[in-house]
């Protein structure tokens, strides 16, 4: 059942399974301007609304099957990733660079006009001249979602993002993190970001009412000026 208004906003999550990505998903059923929610996702989700519709895809790699479903969409939140050391080189790149580009060919095509805000990261090297393994990836992949067309990009680079909720670490820096965080977000604040807050500012900028043409890239400290700006 769609229960979406005129007014109100179709809206594309790629990534819901994730954790910042778990936190958007929610924040849009909720959100008032948001009237239908799509998300793409490789497994079930364990939730049913009567805004949501829910798109199993396996393979990133080939996204025309999306057409018909992309049509149409106001906006996308784009938080598909992998942890650095998770996997090999190869795939790291496969799924930052390779998958993010491919829908966002799909729905450039199919919707040229919605706002896209895109999980980056802190470190993230549009010359492709770093040497930490992530940041060129991340880099090419803000350079193909800049080159589109989009009236409207968000490109966020969070530095630590803060679990919110526990969980199981993947390696023993984050669980330090974790274990450090009270002590490390008052000694560097600008140096760490909740994920619920993230995916707040994620959300919240491509939803928001605006005739206004821009890219933007938000920086850790200027995530956090968005969040302190909700409140």
């Amino acid at each position: 059942m769609n229960v979406s208004t005129a007014s109100q906003k179709r809206l594309v999550i790629v990534g819901a399974t994730g954790m910042v990505g778990g936190y958007a998903l929610g924040y849009a059923l909720d959100h008032p301007s948001v009237g239908h929610v799509t998300v793409v996702v490789r497994k079930k989700l364990a939730l049913s609304h009567l805004k949501l519709n829910e798109v199993l895809h396996k393979d990133f790699a080939e996204c025309s099957p999306l057409g018909e479903m992309l049509s149409a969409q106001d906006a996308a939140v784009f938080c598909l990733g992998a942890y650095t050391g998770a996997v090999t080189e190869a795939e790291l790149r496969t799924i930052t660079v390779d998958y993010t580009v491919e829908f966002v060919r799909v729905l450039h095509a199919r919707s040229s006009e919605a706002a896209f805000s895109f999980l980056s990261g802190s470190g993230a090297d549009p010359t492709g001249r770093s040497r930490m393994s992530f940041a060129p990836h991340k880099g090419e992949a803000e350079n193909a979602l800049l080159a589109v067309g989009f009236p409207r990009v968000y490109v966020f680079r969070p530095a630590y993002i803060y679990p919110v909720e526990p969980r199981k670490e993947s390696n023993f820096t984050y669980r330090l993190m974790r274990a450090i965080y009270p002590a490390f977000r008052m000694l560097f604040p600008n140096q760490v970001i909740g994920a619920d807050d993230l995916a707040r500012a994620m959300l919240n900028l491509v939803v928001q009412k605006t005739a206004e043409r821009e890219n933007r890239i938000f920086e850790n400290h200027d995530i956090r000026a968005i969040v302190r700006s909700f409140h």
